[in-house]
């Protein structure tokens, strides 16, 4: 196996008799195209068959376990440490010591593999860049194939990005940040390849064909020996986290590079995970670089956890911050566990956006970054993530001026008061109030994320926040969980429950505002209409469907006969 070159690109082919060249079982439905040509080489798309045919079984498998464990969660079990591996726990242990290449991860900027994003990203000035193919990123054909050809160009150093609006060429600086490259969780499939007949794991399309290309470029010039490097989301359990190790083993192997080549930081943004973040790490020890707090998606994952229990409503999801006392629990738990086992403890997401035509916002808005940043280098965390370039000066002073000189504060901040956690602290219940505004909020935010998702945009602006699908989901199944139970709305004073008719009534009211926000033209060009009603009809489904994506997954998949390009 080698990285692709000049040599084994396959070539454009004549339009009117083309396709991609795919091995035996492997099928392309996308659109044909010369560039994602060069990227789905035979080679390429064999090492992700041979990926697909090897774990598909144990990926079937890990996600009948958590519709199992969610089952028992619906019957009233409660999550918690596992008795079975106590002793993963209790015993000392490390992983792999951190490559010199990523001891400083001060701060990370995060977005979807979209080139100019990229682009801005590496020369954005934070420490790494996290280039996501998952919540950031609708993943249409053209969005996640386009995303591949950007990161090799990206790895090679060649990338630019002409800006016709503006005149303007971007290209990358000398001095660039790390990458890290975030695929889609185990749940999701890429429906334009099938292999033997059945769609491909999404994720495993990511990987395979990003480190297929890539690993030998990584190595060179950005890892220094090590790499390439990943995030990896949505995970449940240990199990899960042994078919990713599995799975680099197998690409090592391949490609012929040391085994723990390949880092990742594995996102914990899952309330079952919580409980298993020594065991996850264990089964990582080789290819680990550490934790993150996911912290939107652990709040998502927390109703959804807990949809069958009507004592653990959520209050509105602006009142669900860091200082809650599960939420706190959650990252000094982390902390400490990352730190005994030497790896990163990476903080969570400042969302905010520059707020350019209103000076006083813009500076109310910098300072609660600054607050939550020093929470986070307080509490022991060796980084954390930011949305928006304009947010790396204030948290790079932030964690500069309280760490010093050095990288990060695995042998300093080691949080031994973090041990006596319980279960007991990870689930308290969030403590705030319910109201209406809450119930317009998530309406108005979901049904505006999910007609962008739906048009291929993953990362939207939205109220100076650049949200992605984790707002989007928090939004659906809080809705859901308050329909359900017909909570009353007890924080703005009136007293009203919510009902299918006033969700009804509100749908209507936010599309309304939505129209007058975006405007006339916008509103009927875009795809509101369907977002609202996909959103809807999840919020009052009488079974929570486990993922917003997967569900509206079917309304951009575009299948094109044997991989073709359209008839002229």
């Amino acid at each position: 196996m080698g990285p692709a070159t000049s040599e084994n690109h396959h070539a454009p082919p004549d339009t009117k008799k083309s396709g991609y060249d795919a091995p035996e079982g492997v099928e392309i439905r996308g659109r044909y195209d010369g560039e994602f040509a060069a990227i789905l080489t035979k080679d390429a798309l064999q090492f992700v068959a041979d990926l697909q045919r090897e774990f598909r079984n144990r990926i079937k498998y890990a996600m009948e376990c958590r519709k199992e464990a969610r089952r028992r969660y619906s019957e009233g079990a409660l999550p918690g440490f596992d008795p079975a591996t106590r002793c993963i726990r209790e015993e000392e242990w490390t992983c792999a010591p951190v490559p010199p290449a990523v001891a400083d991860r001060k701060v990370e900027i995060t977005g979807p593999v979209e080139r100019k994003m990229i682009i801005n990203a590496l020369n954005s000035g934070a420490k790494v860049f996290m280039a996501d193919f998952e919540d950031a990123l609708s993943p249409s054909w053209e969005n996640l194939m386009r995303g591949q050809v950007n990161l090799k160009d990206a790895v090679d150093g060649t990338i630019t990005f002409h800006d016709k609006v503006r005149n303007r060429v971007y290209k990358l600086n000398n001095q660039t940040a790390k990458l890290f490259v975030r695929p889609r969780g185990w749940h999701l499939p890429e429906a334009h390849i099938l292999i033997d007949g059945e769609p491909a794991t999404g994720c495993l399309v990511d990987f395979g064909l990003y480190f297929y290309h890539n690993y030998a470029a990584f190595r060179r010039i950005q890892g220094a020996g090590f790499g390439p490097f990943f995030y990896l989301p949505k995970m449940e359990n240990s199990r899960e986290a042994k078919i990713w190790n599995c799975v680099f083993e197998k690409a090592e192997k391949v490609a012929g590079i040391e085994r723990g080549s390949i880092r990742a930081t594995v996102l914990i943004e899952t309330l079952p995970a919580v409980f298993q973040m020594n065991e996850i790490l264990h089964e990582l020890r080789d290819h680990s670089v550490g934790l993150n707090c996911g912290r939107w998606d652990y709040i998502f994952s927390y109703v959804k956890t807990f949809q069958a229990h009507p004592d653990r409503l959520l209050p509105d999801r602006v009142q669900v911050g860091m200082t809650q006392h599960f939420t706190k629990s959650y990252s000094d738990l982390l902390i400490w566990t990352c730190h005994r086992r030497g790896v990163h403890a990476m903080g969570g997401m400042a969302a905010q956006i520059p707020i350019r035509d209103d000076p006083e916002a813009n500076k109310e808005a910098l300072e609660l970054v600054r607050k939550d940043k020093l929470r986070e280098v307080r509490a022991g965390h060796d980084g954390t993530w930011a949305a928006h370039p304009g947010l790396i000066p204030a948290c790079m002073e932030v964690f500069s001026d309280n760490m010093g000189n050095t990288p990060n504060q695995i042998q300093s901040m080691k949080r031994e008061d973090a041990s006596t956690i319980t279960e007991e602290d990870l689930l308290q219940r969030p403590r705030g109030s319910r109201s209406l505004e809450g119930l317009r909020l998530n309406t108005r935010v979901g049904i505006q994320y999910l007609a962008a998702w739906l048009t291929g945009t993953g990362s939207v602006p939205l109220y100076n926040l650049m949200e992605d699908a984790a707002t989007a989901e928090i939004s659906r199944v809080q809705n859901w969980q308050w329909l359900k139970y017909g909570v009353e709305l007890d924080g703005d004073g009136l007293g009203v429950r919510v009902s299918n008719d006033l969700f009804g009534k509100v749908v209507e009211e936010e599309m309304a505002r939505i129209e007058r926000e975006v405007g006339k033209e916008k509103f009927q060009r875009g795809r509101y209409k369907e977002a609202c009603k996909i959103f809807a009809r999840q919020c009052t489904a009488p079974t929570l469907d486990d993922f917003l994506t997967l569900n509206a997954y079917e309304n951009i998949v575009i299948h094109h006969p044997m991989g073709s390009s359209p008839r002229l």
